[in-house]
């Protein structure tokens, strides 16, 4: 028996029982496992390689997120290199080094 006939007997029961509540909660367990059946078919993950495709994935998320994660960090340095830079630049023009080069 598959999970759609044990939900359409499940249903019949609890029409003819006047739903009880062990029925209605098996009603709903039966629809939950079956809806999530559906979704996992409907997104290709039902087959047995999908626990290592998620796994995959997951590794694949991590990745990016530490490569965002360092490509903001040099962003972040190069920036506060280039201000630092000016400023001793700055700092060296004040000072007169600037005549040096005329």
């Amino acid at each position: 028996m598959n999970r759609e006939d044990m939900l359409a007997r499940l249903i019949a029961q609890a029409e003819d029982t006047g739903g009880d509540l062990v029925t209605m909660r098996a009603v709903v367990e039966e629809a939950s496992e079956l809806g999530a059946a559906r979704v996992l078919t409907r997104m290709g993950l039902d087959d047995a390689t999908a626990h290592g495709d998620l796994a995959e994935l997951r590794e694949l998320l991590r990745a990016w997120r530490d490569a965002k994660r360092s490509a903001w960090k040099a962003v972040i340095e190069w920036t506060v290199r280039g201000i630092l830079a000016l400023l001793l630049f700055a700092i060296a023009m004040r000072l007169g080094a600037g005549e040096i080069f005329r």
